[in-house]
C-alpha cells in the first residue's frame, strides 16, 4: 500500500461520517449528485516547460469531468480555485482553455477564487447529476463479471518521457497533453446497466484501477495483455501508466453486451489479486508522497 492510501485510510477513521469516502466521487442520493475534488500542481503534475497556461487549463478540468464520467455521472457544474503568480495573459490564456473544455461537455463554471503563490495550484470541484443513471461503486465487481475498458493505456506516461526526453510534439505528447475521455460510453453503461457495477479512470494507471476494484470487491480479476488497446511498445507504460484517463469497468456480461464502445480484457474471477493470463501481478502505481 503506497502512501496516499495509507493516509486516506487514516482520514476515513478520523472522520466520524465517512460513508461518502471510498471512491472518487461522493453520492449524494438524496439530491442525486456526485461530487469530485481534485488539485494540480506546478512541477509535480504539470510543467510550464511543456504546456501552456490554455493546455494547463484544458487538462486541469478534463481530469475533474474524467471523475464524474467514472462514477456514471453527467458534470454539469465546476469552481475553480487558482493560485500562483499570476498576470492577465496567463488568466486570459487559461480562461480560454476553461472555455473551450465549457463548451465541449456543456458544463458551467460557477465561482472559484483567486490568490498569489510561489507555484501555480489549480484546485477544481466538478459537480454532476445521475438522475435516472445507475452510479459505480468499487465494491460492485463480481465473480465472471467482465472487465472491459474504453480508451487506450501507455501513451500519457509515453508522452511524458518524449517530453522529457526532447520530443516537443508527436502522437503521444498530445495526448498526455489533452487525454480523451468517454462521456457517451460512461452514459450508455449508467443509463443501461440492470445490475450494479464498478467504473474507474486510470488516471494512476490500468493496474491501480484493477487493484483497486479487486479489493473493494474482494475478487480477483484475471486480464490478457494482448487484448489491451496500446500503442506504445513500453510493457511497463502500459500496465503502470498514469494519466490516460481510460475507463476501465467491470460489469455482468449481459450488460456488456448492450455498450457500444467496450473492449473486452478480462474477467473477475474467484481469487484475490489481480492476474495477467492467469498470473498474479504485483501492485505498482504512482504515488504523489513518493515521487
Amino acid at each position: 500500500m503506497n502512501k496516499e492510501f495509507k493516509f486516506l485510510n487514516i482520514i476515513s477513521k478520523k472522520i466520524e461520517n465517512s460513508e461518502y469516502l471510498g471512491d472518487d466521487c461522493a453520492y449524494l442520493d438524496e439530491y442525486k449528485i456526485a461530487i469530485s475534488s481534485d488539485s494540480l500542481i506546478e512541477d509535480v503534475h504539470f510543467s510550464m516547460q511543456f504546456m501552456n497556461p490554455f493546455e494547463i487549463a484544458r487538462k486541469a478540468l478534463l481530469v475533474n469531468i474524467s471523475d464524474i464520467l467514472a462514477s456514471g455521472a453527467e458534470p454539469k457544474y465546476a469552481t475553480i480555485n487558482l493560485s500562483g503568480n499570476l498576470n492577465e495573459k496567463f488568466i486570459e490564456e487559461f480562461y480560454n482553455g476553461i472555455n473551450s473544455i465549457e463548451k465541449e461537455f456543456n458544463i458551467k463554471i460557477i465561482g472559484g477564487d483567486l490568490t498569489k503563490s510561489e507555484k501555480i495550484t489549480i484546485s477544481i470541484t466538478i459537480i454532476g447529476s445521475y438522475k435516472n443513471r445507475k452510479i459505480s461503486s468499487r465494491k460492485n465487481a463480481k465473480k465472471d463479471y467482465i472487465v472491459a475498458i474504453a480508451g487506450e493505456f501507455g501513451s500519457s506516461a509515453q508522452g511524458l518521457e518524449d517530453l522529457f526526453s526532447g520530443i516537443k510534439e508527436n502522437y503521444f505528447t498530445n495526448y498526455h497533453k489533452n487525454p480523451k475521455l468517454f462521456p457517451e460510453i460512461s452514459s450508455q453503461i449508467a443509463t443501461k446497466a440492470t445490475k450494479p457495477y464498478a467504473m474507474m479512470d486510470s488516471s494512476d494507471g490500468l493496474v491501480d484501477c484493477l487493484s483497486q476494484i479487486a479489493q473493494k470487491s474482494e475478487i480477483g480479476i484475471n486480464i490478457d495483455f494482448e487484448k489491451i488497446p496500446h500503442k506504445t511498445t513500453n510493457k511497463d507504460f502500459v500496465l503502470y501508466g498514469g494519466e490516460d484517463y481510460s475507463l476501465v469497468v467491470c460489469l455482468d456480461e449481459k450488460d456488456f453486451s448492450k455498450i457500444k464502445g467496450l473492449v473486452k480484457i478480462g474477467t473477475c474471477i474467484d481469487k484475490k489479486g489481480v492476474f495477467m493470463n492467469s498470473k498474479k501481478i504485483k501492485y505498482k502505481a504512482f504515488d504523489h508522497f513518493n515521487s
